[in-house]
This record gives C-alpha cells, structure tokens and sequence, in this order.
C-alpha cells in the first residue's frame, strides 16, 4: 500500500509513540510508523494499546497484513457507515463572496452573483482529522447539473492542490472519497460556478476506515471509467498493478489516481440532456408552423434548393425515410435530385420510380455502371436547376424546418457561398443522439477534422466553378469540395446555422456508427488535405493522420536559421517551481534557438539568488532581469518584451514544466504562419488532468477554459482535446506570439489589468487586429496552477479581482456573449463542453 496517503508526522522512537494518549496525537503518528520500520511484534502491541480509535488501528492492523489487496475484500459490495448520520445534515455557512440570501416557492435560500460563490463553513475544520473521508452533497439548483468544489486550508491560505471537485446533478446525492492531508485550519465550499439561485440539501464529510478505500474507489472506477467498462474489480486491480510497476509509482498512487479521472470521464457524457434540450429548445420554436410560415412570407428571396441524393442498394426503410423527410419540409422551393449508382436489388428501382410518380420535384437519373459516390454525386448534380445545392445521404433524414433555416440564413446573409448547420445522429428507431453543436467558420479545426458536413450547403455555381465532386477522394469527398472551394470564397461568406437541421443515420458499417468503419476515409482525407496545400503552393506543409479516426495533423515548416525565441518567465522567489521549470526547457527542448529572460521581481530568498548566479553561468541562454515595482503581470511581461531579442515572444509561468521536447517547435511553425496570432499549448495539472486546452470567451460571464479537469487521455467534445483548432483565447501561462503583434496590438494592459484576463484581453485585441489565435494538443507541458499566485482570498484580492472582472466585461462586452469557436447550445456555467441549461 502506499503510505504516503496517512503519513503526517514526526515521532522518532517506540516509546514516544507508546506513550501518546491524545487522540489528535494519535492521528498525526503515520509517518513515524512507517519510518521507523516496526516490526509484526511492536505493530501488535500497538494495536492493543490502541484499540479504541478505529482509524488507527485499522491502519497498525493493514500494516501487520502488507499491501496485497485480499480477494476477500476485492469481491466485498462497497459500504460505509457514519457515526452521526446522513439524512440533511449541512454544517454552519457562512457566506464570504458573491451570495446573497434568497428564498422563494421553489425552496431556493441563496443566489450566486457571480461565476465565483463561496462560503466557509464553520466550525467543521475542528472536527476533521488526517484521514480518510466520503463527502456527500446534494445540491438544488435551477442548473440541471454543476461543479461544486471544496478547498482545506492547512494554512497557507486556499489552494488548487488542497481541494476537490464534486460534479453533481440537481437534486442528487453525490459522494466522493477524499483524503485529507493535515489538519485544516478552514474549510471553503464553492457550491457552483456560475449565477444561479439554490439551496445546500446535504453536506457531511463521513470518516471512512483506510482498508475500505481500495474496494470503494474500485467499485466506482468499474461504475464510472469508459477505460475499464464491464470489467471486474479484479481485472481492474491487476491491470492497475501492471500499470503502476511500468510507471514505477506506487500502486495506491495510481488507484487514487484513476478514481479522481472517473469522475472527470463523467464529464465526457456530452449527449447527457440531450432529450430534455430538444423538448425546452426546438419543439417550442418548431411546433409553431403558423409562424414558421409567415416568416417565410416575408423572404425577399426565396431560391429553389437542389437537394442532391446518390442512392446505392440503401435500406428500403432508410430510404424512403430519407425521401420522406425531404417531401416533409415547410419550406416547398426544393427539388430533390436522385442519382443510383446502378444498384443490385430491385427494391430501389421500385421505390425511386414510385416517389417520382408522387411528385413532380423529384428527379431521378439512373446510372449504367457503378461509379461510387463522387460520381453518382455528379450525376445528382447535373439533374441540379436551383441556386443552391443541399448534400444529403440515402439513409439520412433532414430536420422538418432544415430548408426553412437554411433560405433565412441566405436572406440575412446574402453573399453566403457555403452553409452548414449542427446535426446529431439518428438510430435505426428514430432515437436522436449525440448532438455536434458546431463552431463557426474554424479553418484550422476543420484542417484537423471534416466538421462542415453535415448539412452542407453550396452556391451552385461555386460547385460549376470548382467542377463539382473529383473521383478519387471517395470517403473524403464532402471535405474535398469545401477545399476545393476555400480559394474561391473568403470567410465572411461561410455561414453556420446553430441549429441540428441534419440526422445522420447510425447503422453499422457508416462512419455515424463508428469513426474507425471507415479506414479508407482517413487516407482519402490527407490526400485531399495535401493536395490544397499543394495548390497554394505550400509543398512544405505536410499533412499526417492524427490522434484520432478521421483527424488530421498538418506540420508547417521553421525557416533555418531558427528565428530566435525570447521566453519571458516572471517570479518572485518560489524556486522550488522556477527551477524545475527552467531546467527541463534547457533540458528537454529541442528548438535550439531561445533565450529565458526570467523577469526577477523582487526575489529575496538567498536559495533564489545563488539560483540566478548559477544558472546564467551555466547556460548563456538564460538572463535575469531585475523588475523592482509592485507586482504587476502584465506590466512585468510588457517591461521583457522591451528587453527580449527574439522575433517570437514566449510567455511562460514559472510553474510551467515541459513534457514533450518538440513543445516550442510546434508552437514557433504556427506563430510564424502570417495569418495566426497567439499559439496556446495543452497543459496539464500534475494529477494528468487537464487545467488548459484553450479558452473560451463568455463562460461564467467571461472566460474559462475548455475541457478544465478532464483525463489527459480524453478525447474531448468531437475530439477537440485532441486536434488543432482556433480559439478565441489561450492561456498566457504558455503562449508564443511574434513580437511585432505583441507591439502591434499594445501589449497587455497594465493599467487595469494587472493579475486577471490580461490573457484574454490581449488574446481579444490580437483577434480584433485581424489574427486567428491557435491551439495546439501537440505542445504538452504541466502547469501547477495557483501554486505560485494563490487564489482570490483575501478581501483586497476580491476586490481587485471584481475591478477587473468589470473592465473587461465592459471592454468586450459585444464579444463575450459569443464566441464565434464555441456553441450556444453549449453551457456557459461549466468548462466542460455539455449541453447549455438555458
């Protein structure tokens, strides 16, 4: 078993250990049995002497049993008991920040004013000891689901490495095993993260016993991780021993681990609430066809859509599904134009010639020789008369309003050349699943992926222009057009409707059942990819698959020699974070071509200077600079720009630590590309979680970041942990951006941002300058977050924190109530990508 969980503290012989009574004393003599090595005999004695706290002696009991898990206890049902019960207990709160009270019919007795509510709760800190605790809460909200969070106090103020995370839903019960280090001081509950009004139901911390933790975070790894889904906890256990004797860590460790991410992977669930989302949202909008058809009498234009269909040997039901769900659309200035790829089973002739039959718009050719799908595509597009072209699938089925949406779109943007809308996906009984609501035109994301189709819609004459779909990019073929097209059409003129106005079909053997069906469609893509930057003359970008099915990699070349890079790293002391992250830049990167400015302000500790003396003797690279004001962020990284001699500008925390040597290499090819402006890295808490991977304007009221918390493995919303995309802002906690834009745009503001969403302003001003600012999962680094500034928890903290909070909002207002790279579907109260509340 790994100890280190109930070590605490220092007593250094047997006999002091015997002759402690107090039972706080007791609680804190872990570490001293283990250092001590005592032997079967001595553990025996103890525990008799012992016997009456039951923590204690449990662990005296495990230590005289060693550390294999029995298989007795593997195969026992989680449990545990509290001594003071359960039912609505909520220790004394008291409200510190952004609360106020608040009582109505629905049982509500306080309102969050802001996205960070907290309160300390009395008293309770002087009933917890080190150890082992379940946390129970239960939480009423006007949110469907929320994060609520606790942080201990052990006595240098709150922490993020001293608190967890409790995900819950509204009203109920959610339990989480946490081990409490030391003694707290204070104890500080956030209840959720955005405004909202609720009530406490339940807190209780309930003291759980060290042996039963094992079989309680096993359970819920099995209930919980996709990665371990259907196994039992033996299973479990060994692959987790396996994995820790890889990792050469120990195996609790790993266990402690892996619980912590099940309940991050719970984040994952994007399709949870989708079926109430669809009741609140779309039937109320969709139901009212009176008003449907009156707005469409007021379009000015009203073009006919050719809807475009190759159909071979489809599934009779599918089929006339897919027709039917054409002829049922409120919008009538359609054709729908049919080509079969001369398929095999007559059912299909049977039933094309009887649609043709029942209506007029419907065309159909009927091709000679099998020719796959670019061109049966062609053929369907050949019957094509109207002004623009849907693309729709033979088992797929379009939203009853999809043509509607689509005519308003071009009524209100009439230069549209290319059109596309969210989707989900449909089973084979008509369920509606897993929801894509899409970002707005995002040429980097769909580099990485073919997020346009579906539905896709085009200017016909773009697609006359472009000479319609090419054989052989089959599998491809949709993301072939769109960038075939690019050259043709500039960003303005690519709308996204934020409406699911397509059902992609779920059926084995498509790419909607399973993204790896398909292999073939992930060559078909590179090769498509390839060829356009090709014809842009960019034989130096170089495409490769990416981390997932069907994304992509594209590589842009360094110029040589490499231009200088000028890594800006602020600090103040806390060289147990400065010094590892310094080393292992000089010791892992492989762009050779940098400098480390580490802007010094006001370091006092003699460890820290003899640290700067050291350093820059050892390695010319590295400079210290001496910034002796208030601190500052942003004023101290605007005086190192001043100084750097690079062509690029690095802004890196001192709590930074790298882990893959081509992180800076990744970040300096796309800082160089003329178009993009701030490069963001993937960061990572040091429990492999993650804490950056972009961020998002407008959530909680201004900005968080995108997928905060979950599994370093995880893929993320439509893989989007795992590809290159455009963001509307990264952290400057890792940023690389050329210096000319840092100039151009001003910098950061120093004078009324200086600590909070500096980042983001700057990100903001870099966008309004006419820039696309990037983010890359191929740049991966750790960041121990609020180890080195705290959070806000003082009141002068607060309030210097609420300024800046109103300065930005009233700065970007207009920008943060939408982010052109997120959704409005999605929620605004959470950094988790699911589905919006409201």
């Amino acid at each position: 078993m790994n100890h280190h969980l109930f070590q605490e503290q220092n007593f250094t012989t047997l006999h002091e250990l015997r002759t402690c009574h107090h039972e706080r004393i007791i609680r804190l003599a872990y570490r001293s049995i283990l250092r001590l090595e005592l032997d079967e005999v001595e553990l025996t004695e103890l525990l008799t002497q012992f016997h009456h706290n039951s923590n204690f002696a449990q662990l005296l009991a495990e230590l005289r049993c060693g550390s294999e898990f029995p298989r007795d206890i593997l195969e026992q049902t989680p449990e545990y008991e509290t001594l003071e019960g359960r039912e609505g207990k909520v220790p004394v709160i008291e409200p510190m920040s952004g609360l106020l009270q608040y009582h109505d019919e629905n049982g509500y007795n306080w309102r969050s004013d802001d996205r960070d509510p907290w309160f300390l709760l009395k008293d309770i800190s002087q009933k917890l000891y080190p150890g082992w605790y379940m946390i129970e809460l239960c939480i009423h909200s006007e949110r469907v689901h929320g994060n609520a969070k606790l942080y201990f106090d052990y006595g240098e103020g709150y922490n993020e490495a001293f608190s967890v995370t409790l995900p819950f839903r509204n009203g109920e019960l959610v339990k989480r095993l946490y081990h409490l280090e030391y003694f707290p001081k204070q104890v500080r509950f956030d209840p959720l993260e955005t405004i909202s009004k609720f009530s406490v139901a339940h807190l209780n911390f309930v003291s759980v016993k060290p042996i039963s933790t094992r079989k309680y975070m096993l359970a819920h790894i099995r209930n919980h991780s996709s990665l371990y889904k259907g196994c039992s906890i033996i299973h479990i256990w060994r692959d987790l021993k396996a994995k820790a004797e890889i990792k050469k860590i120990a195996l609790d460790e790993l266990l402690y681990q892996r619980y912590n991410q099940s309940f991050r992977i719970e984040r994952e669930r994007f399709n949870e609430g989708y079926a109430e989302w669809i009741a609140k949202h779309e039937k109320p909008e969709y139901s009212d066809m009176f008003k449907i058809l009156m707005t469409q009498q007021l379009f000015k234009h009203q073009p006919t859509i050719s809807v475009i269909m190759p159909v071979y040997n489809s599934i009779e039901l599918f089929l006339r599904q897919a027709i039917e769900s054409v002829l049922a659309q409120s919008y009538t200035n359609w054709e729908l134009c049919i080509a079969d790829d001369a398929s095999t089973q007559p059912h299909v002739r049977v039933i094309l010639n009887e649609y043709v039959q029942r209506d007029p718009r419907i065309k159909v050719i009927y091709r000679a020789e099998n020719g796959h799908i670019s061109a049966a595509s062609n053929s369907a597009l050949a019957l094509a008369t109207g002004e623009y072209v849907a693309l729709m699938d033979h088992d797929d089925e379009l939203a009853q309003h999809a043509l509607h949406f689509v005519v308003q779109a071009i009524n209100q943007n009439p230069s549209a050349q290319i059109i596309y809308s969210d989707e989900d996906k449909i089973d084979t009984e008509g369920n509606r699943t897993e929801p894509h609501f899409k970002s707005d035109w995002n040429p980097d994301l769909f580099f990485s992926q073919n997020y346009v189709s579906h539905l896709g819609v085009y200017r016909h004459a773009l697609l006359k222009c472009i000479g319609g779909f090419r054989i052989g990019f089959e599998g491809s073929q949709d993301q072939d057009l769109v960038l075939r097209c690019l050259p043709h059409v500039n960003s303005a003129e690519i709308l996204h409707i934020p409406k699911v106005l397509y059902h992609w079909r779920i059926v084995e053997g498509s790419t909607a059942f399973n993204s790896a069906e398909k292999n073939y469609t992930t060559d078909a893509g590179i090769n498509a990819l390839q060829d356009f930057f090709n014809r842009q003359g960019r034989e130096d970008v170089k495409v490769e698959i990416g981390y997932m099915p069907n994304t992509y990699r594209v590589r842009y070349p360094i110029p040589r020699p490499e231009p200088l890079v000028s890594l800006l790293i602020p600090t103040r002391d806390k060289l147990e974070l400065l010094e590892p992250c310094i080393r292992s830049i000089l010791d892992k990167t492989i762009y050779q071509n940098y400098e480390i400015i580490i802007l010094d302000n006001e370091s006092a500790e003699s460890a820290t200077l003899d640290f700067f003396k050291c350093i820059q003797t050892k390695d010319t690279r590295v400079k210290v600079l001496s910034y002796r004001q208030p601190f500052n962020y942003s004023a101290i990284n605007n005086y190192g720009v001043q100084q750097a001699k690079g062509e690029l500008i690095g802004l890196i925390n001192n709590d930074i630590e790298v882990i893959s040597p081509e992180w800076l290499t990744e970040m300096v090819s796309h800082a160089l590309r003329p178009e993009i402006g701030c490069v963001g890295a993937k960061l990572y808490y040091d429990d492999e979680t993650i804490q950056h991977a972009g961020v998002i304007v407008g959530l909680g009221g201004v900005a968080g970041h995108s997928h905060k918390y979950f599994p370093r493995e995880a893929s993320g919303y439509f893989h989007r942990l795992k590809i290159i995309q455009n963001l509307s802002a990264v952290t400057a906690a890792c940023l690389v951006v050329r210096k000319a834009i840092f100039e151009q745009v001003g910098g950061l503001e120093e004078t009324n941002l200086r600590v909070a969403f500096n980042d983001v302003d700057f990100c903001l001003k870099v966008r309004e300058a006419g820039y696309r600012n990037l983010w890359t999962p191929y740049a991966e680094l750790y960041h121990f977050e609020s180890k080195s500034r705290g959070v806000e928890d003082t009141p002068e903290k607060v309030a210097r924190f609420n300024k800046e909070m109103e300065y930005i909002k009233t700065r970007w207002g207009e920008a943060l109530r939408h982010d052109p790279y997120y959704s409005k579907n999605l929620t605004l109260a959470r950094e988790d990508f699911s589905i919006g509340d409201s």
